[in-house]
Order: C-alpha cells, then structure tokens, then sequence
C-alpha cells in the first residue's frame, strides 16, 4: 500500500512537468523564474485550503463550507484592521484563525454527534454564513482594509521565494509530521477506513473529527486572510471560485475520497499543478465554462484511476 501511495503522490508532479514544457511552446515566459515564482506564490492560497480538505477527507467525509469560511475570515480580518484600533490591528489575523476554527467544531459537531453526512451539514453552515455575511453588510463589499502583517503575509518574499509560499510548506510539514508521528494520524486514517471499528477499539472517535475539521476550518481562515491581503481588501464570494480546485488538488494528489488513504505531499503536488493549470488555460483565454468541465473532468478521471487500481490490488 505504502507503494500505491507513493505513485499516486508523485503523479501530480509528473503533470506539472508535462504541463510547464507543453505551456512553453504556447507561452515561452512559462519558463522564466519571475512566471514560476508567480505561480508558487499563487498556489499558496490554493494550497491551504486544499491542506486542509486533505485532512478531513482522509477521514472519509468532506468539507463544503470551505467558500464561505475563507471569506468570512478575509471579512472579519479586514473589519478589525479597518476598526482603526491598534489592539484589534493586532487581534485581526488570530480573531480570523480562532473564527475558522470555531466553524471547524461546528462542522465536527454536525458530522459526529448529530450524525449528519459532512457534505450535508458542511454545505448547510456555508449557506449560513453566507446569510450572516449578506446580513451583516447589506450585500455590499464590507468594508475593512489589509494589515501590513496580511500583505507580506501573502505578497512578501524572503530570498526570491514567496512567503506565501513558505507558509504553506512550513504549514504542510508541520501536519504531515503530525498525523506521521503521533496517535491522532494513524486514529484518522483508522476512521477512513472503518470508523464504527475504529470507535470499538477505544477511540474517541468524535474528538479526532472535531480536531480535524477544526484544523481544515483554521487552514480555510489562513487561506482568506492571506487572499485579503493579496488583494488588500475583503469582497463578497471571494472563496466560490476554490471549492472546486479544492477538492481537485486533493484527488489529483492521490487522497482517496473514500478516505484512509492519501497525504499531503501528493496535495501540494495537486495544488502546484491546478494552479498551472488554471494560468496556462487562462493564457489560452478558455473560459470559465469550460475550465469548470476540465477540472470536473479530471476529478472524475482520477477517482475512476483510483477506483481501477483499488480493484487490481484486492
């Protein structure tokens, strides 16, 4: 198994390859440093989310509020910033991580005490926050402002190499080491695999949900932060259009969607590759309408791919 792993994880770097020489006859400047760097500072923002989803999908559920989390974080951010007190200057990034977790537990509640399916409930709570937003501002862009924090955070570079970027491995290492290393990893990719089995065993199953769709809630916040500060303000719907890149990244990154299986290097692979991806079709000017059915494509090629290899190896 720790085989199939590996080759399913190496994959989306393989497509990376593949894409970056097949981009440079149609856009040559794909081969410059200031391009790629580009492009590592811009999948940062996808990466977070998609470091996040991988966790909870690892578990065999899925987290649909990851839209509505990263804007209502990027809003809350901006909001206190924009407040003009230095105190809530300060408090601005961690309120916004705090808020990312909170709507983490909520979703963890849902799913494990109340026994709803996570795409149910995740998918009801982003329908909800988007009420709250649209309550809160009338249905205008909120108004607010990046922090200097927010904008290096996610425009800085240290080296040649973004910081955004930098955030994001640092943020993977760290909960790759995590789930490698201590019980709390090997208890979720038990409940991937079976979690009634794993609940009889000992487990307390419920705690390991919450922790981690708190950890993903707490991703999706950092993700909005780091886009507000990229752009330098807050605006209604900033996280729609990565719901489906999201997900993408993480199959693309060989995580079963059934859960058990999977990890974060092959994520960050998925994430460099939906990224370059995205920027050479935009190169291409494809439309929107039609990068929506490649990445639905690719989604569907990937779970069949994953789904013929389970079979061969039974």
């Amino acid at each position: 198994m720790l085989r199939q792993i590996s080759i399913d994880s190496l994959m989306p770097y393989f497509g990376v390859v593949v894409l970056i020489i097949v981009g440079s006859f149609f856009f040559p400047q794909i081969l410059s440093a200031d391009y790629l760097t580009q492009q590592l500072q811009i999948a940062a923002f996808l990466g977070l989310l998609a470091t996040g989803a991988t966790i909870v999908i690892l578990l065999g559920h899925i987290d649909l509020s990851v839209p509505w989390i990263l804007t209502g974080a990027a809003i809350l951010s901006t909001a206190l910033v924009g407040s003009g007190n230095p105190v809530l200057n300060v408090l601005a990034v961690p309120a916004a991580l705090a808020f990312g977790a909170c709507i983490g537990v909520v979703n963890g509640i849902g799913v494990a005490i109340l026994r709803i399916p996570s795409m149910v409930w995740t998918l009801a709570v982003n329908s909800m926050l988007l009420g709250v937003a649209v309550l809160n501002t009338g249905g205008f862009n909120p108004k607010g402002e990046s922090s200097t924090l927010m904008v290096t955070m996610a425009s800085g570079d240290v080296l040649g190499l973004p910081i955004s970027f930098l955030i994001w491995i640092a943020i993977s290492i760290a909960l790759a080491l995590f789930l490698v290393r201590t019980p709390f990893g090997r208890y979720l990719r038990s409940i991937g695999f079976n979690e009634k089995a794993t609940f009889l065993s000992g487990v307390s199953t419920p705690s390991v949900v919450f922790a981690a769709f708190a950890i993903a809630g707490m991703c999706s916040a950092l993700g909005g932060v780091m886009l507000a500060g990229y752009a330098n303000q807050a605006y209604q719907s900033m996280g729609d259009p990565f719901l489906l890149p999201t997900i993408a990244a993480v199959v693309i990154g060989g995580t079963s969607i059934l859960g058990g299986r999977g990890g974060l290097f092959g994520t960050i692979g998925g994430a460099l590759f939906i990224t370059l991806l995205t920027s050479i079709l935009s190169v291409m000017q494809i439309d929107d309408a039609w990068r929506n059915i490649i990445f639905g494509v690719i989604i569907l090629a990937m779970l069949l791919f994953q789904t013929l290899r389970k079979g061969a190896t039974v």
